[in-house]
């Protein structure tokens, strides 16, 4: 009896350590989100010949900066008189701003440009995009959610007088209607400000803005209003700081990246389903994606914003350059540059139409193409968020809630017994199907209303483009796939492109002529992996022109009259030598460029010795591997 009893004890004892440990596993799997940090060296595939000297040499001449840019440096301080503001003022403005992260960014900067035009302050502006959205953050605002107030107020104060809320009777007014409402369009002058909408401001002390098109003044200001010109530098590069969560998890992102010394290019490939059907580039894309392109190109025509068929040659628009260049084409150039496969890109952007099937081709090409969700586990991106209210997760398939005294009133009021068994239920429509833009489009003629779930998703993009943002403008090289669509209205990499040249004028930015690259592509449209060796040359050296002065005179002539953001100079920028521009940097600032470039010399000098050593031994060995995969001869073509 007593050794039965023992083995009983022992069992007993074996079960509860078993319970125990179901425990321990069941805790450590509910927190191990919470614990376990993604390593991103785990996802990169490295270059086995990085030490090799020579192979790494060859390389390095991608990421160099280039040397006729280097005496541009950023500069927006005022240089004329320019009075502080004072609070006895014209009123307030109150601002309502409609769009996505790029109309925003470039509202903000016309508004408090507008602000200082008309001597009046300004209140912290209301972002749609957010402000609409059911059940965000309770600790954000619409413009906290995406920026940081007390650092926007806090660096314009010189400049404009900004405030959170408006005074008790001016918000009663404005509660009652009594203020009045203006629509500006994209491009409004200076005049119509002063002579339709500072009268009205003077009267009532406060005026409504609601601004749809991503800006509401004209990019372009005549030669007296220079100072406003960098106000708007000022509000772009220095004052519009995202949140500090962003920009922390941004700063993580970058360290990431850079985890083993290696450099990277963003890129972002423009591919935006409303630039796609404003342009007419729908046959681009296969099935359901034309038909959506489509559809949104009727809305287009109908709001009066596309002055042009509804079905046109898609291929005619791509080969006059108003298309973007697929996923696919980029893949190519960067091999016709040399990047290697192994070379880091981030690709930026929060819609990317036609979704990872337009990808695979770049991804083929180089397997360390990365985003935000590769470099960052679920429980980072979600804590940005703040705390959201809880939605239903089935937003087309929602039933209504009954009571046990309306189940038994409609019982009474039902007709006589025996009833008729109801038709059996239909099939549940589950979420994947409904999903992005495909659960609609054979069933219905018109787009439904965007579900709540989605007007929190499209406030979940300001927080995507924000870390791509932050990540574009601090890459080593950054690569637009599309750019100053022609529409007017502003875009991701014009702002990425404007902003890099304000903060580092020669750091490697592409800016390709996509008519010549078109034309250039049809030249070798069925032998577009192995091209000839004349191909490679023509798109290397245009890739290289892109990025100096010969790029910015085009993107100057193309960008600048659509927004200012995207090329801000002369205005914001300055020179430390006289023979580039007329616009010579103080003293203090040709000082302290002499002093970081004198650094970066002695830290480049050791490496560039060693570097051409290697290249002088090995210069004919590369010479002739490449040769046979990328430069091969025109007279030894054998498609000729």
């Amino acid at each position: 009896m007593m050794f039965k009893s023992k083995i009983k004890l022992v069992a007993l004892g074996g079960l509860v350590l078993s319970f125990l440990s179901l425990l321990v596993h069941i805790f450590l799997a509910n927190t191990s989100a919470e614990l376990v940090q993604y390593n991103v060296m785990t996802g990169f595939v490295e270059d086995l010949n990085i030490k090799v000297v020579g192979k790494q040499g060859a390389s390095r001449k991608l990421w160099k900066k280039v040397k006729p840019l280097e005496a541009l440096q950023p500069y927006a301080n005022p240089r004329n008189k320019y009075p502080v503001p004072v609070d006895q003022n014209n009123g307030f403005i109150h601002a309502k701003i409609f769009g996505g992260f790029e109309k925003i960014r470039s509202s903000i900067c016309d508004l408090v440009t507008i602000s200082r035009l008309l001597n009046a302050s300004l209140v912290i502006p209301e972002l749609q995009e957010s402000a609409n959205s059911k059940g965000i953050g309770s600790e954000f605002k619409s413009f906290s959610y995406l920026y940081n107030e007390d650092h926007f107020i806090i660096s314009l104060r010189s400049d404009v007088i900004i405030v959170k809320d408006l005074p008790p009777k001016l918000k009663l007014a404005r509660k009652r209607k009594e203020c009045p409402i203006f629509k500006p369009e994209k491009s409004a002058s200076p005049e119509y400000y002063i002579k339709e909408v500072l009268p009205k401001l003077k009267k009532g002390k406060i005026i409504g803005l609601v601004v749809v098109n991503g800006g509401c003044l004209q990019p372009i200001l005549p030669p007296k209003l220079v100072e406003y010109q960098r106000l708007r530098c000022r509000v772009a590069f220095h004052a519009l700081h995202f949140r500090s969560e962003i920009l922390a998890l941004a700063h993580q992102m970058l360290k990431r990246l850079r985890a083993s010394g290696q450099p990277y290019l963003a890129y972002h490939p423009g591919l935006v389903r409303d630039t796609l059907a404003y342009q007419g580039c729908a046959e681009l894309f296969q099935d359901v994606h034309t038909e959506l392109v489509q559809y949104r190109r009727a809305q287009l025509i109908k709001q009066k914003l596309v002055n042009d068929e509804l079905t046109i040659d898609s291929f005619i628009r791509k080969a006059n350059g108003l298309c973007p260049l697929m996923p696919e084409e980029v893949g190519l150039l960067l091999r016709a540059m040399g990047y290697p496969p192994t070379t880091r890109i981030y690709l930026a952007g929060s819609e990317r139409f036609g979704g990872q099937r337009v990808m695979i081709p770049l991804r083929a090409m180089y397997t360390n193409l990365v985003d935000r969700s590769n470099l960052c586990n679920k429980y980072e991106l979600n804590k940005l968020f703040g705390t959201e209210r809880p939605l239903s997760s089935n937003p087309f398939n929602q039933t209504r809630n009954i009571t046990a005294e309306e189940m038994k009133k409609e019982w009474d009021q039902a007709g006589p017994r025996p009833r008729p068994l109801p038709p059996p239920p239909g099939r549940p429509i589950y979420r994947h199907e409904k999903e992005g833009w495909y659960g609609w489009i054979t069933e219905k003629d018109s787009e439904p209303d965007p579900s709540p779930i989605d007007l929190r998703e499209k406030a979940h993009r300001l927080l995507w483009d924000a870390l791509d943002y932050v990540v574009s403008v601090e890459a080593d090289a950054f690569f637009p796939g599309f750019n100053n669509d022609g529409t007017g209205w502003p875009d991701f990499s014009s702002l990425v492109m404007g902003h890099r040249f304000y903060e580092m004028a020669s750091s490697p930015t592409y800016r390709p002529d996509r008519k010549f690259l078109a034309n250039l592509f049809n030249t070798t449209r069925h032998n577009l992996y192995f091209p000839t060796r004349n191909w490679t040359l023509a798109a290397r050296q245009h890739l290289n022109n892109s990025l100096g002065e010969e790029g910015l005179n085009r993107h100057f002539l193309e960008s600048k009259p659509i927004s200012f953001l995207s090329h801000p100079i002369p205005e914001c920028i300055c020179t430390i030598s006289q023979s580039i521009g007329d616009n010579e940097c103080p003293k203090w600032l040709k000082d302290s460029s002499f002093r970081s470039k004198t650094q970066e010399t002695n830290e480049n000098e050791e490496t560039d010795d060693e570097t051409d050593e290697g290249q002088l031994g090995n210069s004919q060995d590369e010479g002739r591997s490449k040769s046979s995969v990328f430069e091969r001869d025109s007279e030894m073509d054998p498609n000729d």
